[in-house]
């Protein structure tokens, strides 16, 4: 039996590789995949999303609704440096898009997909979380009607990848990811950095998906990407961030998780978008997100390759 699913993007190299293995899987009926500015701009995360669609052939079958154009209360922040002008490490530049967005606004989609399927739907927001808090501005009745809510974002233990404390998808909208935060989700995941930087595709795991238009689009896209990472990190790799998330959707058991207090840090100089985790209950609140803590990487990994093997 399939998961319904709505994907909340802002597409770029890992966005990308998220939705090639949430379709792929052949577990999720996407009901629609939802674009918001972070990596790249809200025009071109929503081109970058239809041209994976067209790559999978899926272009007729699966909607894109475009989202927030700009995080609720601050400037856009992109990220071109890791994910290439295009978003995509120049991947799919001679593609040409016929798809186009469905009508509407990614937060009343959202809310509209979760009313008429209420109880089934899982949210996968690999993206900075505005269209979400919109959604439950709008909607609040929106936390007793989804299934669940897996974020990739923050970290918790270790350092960030924007500032040293602030992982990017929080960083770029802290209000937005309060708002979710603290909207009161009975079911909500966080997949942050802690877990997502174990799960690291390498050239070798790129050899063993074949030769395929799907693996060499990978091949294309992560070049660029594997070479920032090595720069930062000493390691030739694509942290596979949103995947992973897509992952924990799949198969819970990939992961550990802990009940904790997590709040997002809004009002400082040197700390704003940081995750913090109430680990010891400093605070004496109830926990609102389930943090994971380790990742069966090597499983994962297998997944992925499974799924996207010629």
């Amino acid at each position: 039996m399939t998961k319904k699913v709505i994907l909340d993007v802002d597409t770029g190299v890992d966005d990308a590789l998220g939705i090639l293995l949430a379709i792929r899987s052949g577990e999720m009926d996407v009901l629609g995949i939802t674009t918001v500015n972070g990596n790249v701009s809200l025009e071109q995360a929503t081109k970058n999303t239809c041209k994976i669609l067209q790559l999978l052939g899926k272009e007729d079958e699966i909607p894109v609704v475009k989202g927030a154009d700009k995080p609720l209360m601050r400037q856009t922040y992109f990220e071109h440096r890791v994910h290439g002008s295009d978003g995509l490490g120049g991947a799919l530049s001679d593609m040409e898009v016929h798809k186009t967005a469905a009508e509407g606004h990614a937060s009343d989609f959202i809310v509209d997909q979760v009313r008429q399927h209420a109880g089934e739907v899982t949210l996968v927001m690999t993206a900075p979380l505005t269209n979400l808090a919109i959604a439950v501005m709008k909607y609040p009745e929106l936390i007793h009607q989804v299934k669940e809510v897996i974020v990739m974002g923050g970290v918790v233990l270790g350092f960030g990848n924007v500032t040293p404390t602030a992982e990017y998808n929080m960083y770029v909208d802290p209000e937005a990811a309060k708002i979710v935060f603290q909207a009161g989700f009975p079911a909500l995941t966080l997949v942050g950095l802690d877990v997502t930087r174990k799960a690291l595709l390498t050239d070798e795991h790129i050899r063993l998906l074949g030769d395929s238009p799907i693996s060499r689009y990978i091949q294309e896209s992560t070049a660029d990407y594997m070479k920032r990472y090595y720069e930062r990190n000493g390691v030739k790799a694509c942290a596979l961030h949103d995947p992973l998330a897509v992952g924990v959707a799949l198969n819970k058991e990939l992961v550990t998780t802990r009940h904790y207090y997590v709040d997002v840090e809004t009002r400082s100089e040197l700390c704003d978008g940081q995750t913090v985790c109430d680990f010891q209950n400093r605070l004496s609140k109830e926990p609102n997100l389930h943090v994971c803590t380790d990742v069966s990487a090597d499983a994962f990994l297998e997944l992925f390759i499974r799924t996207l093997r010629a």
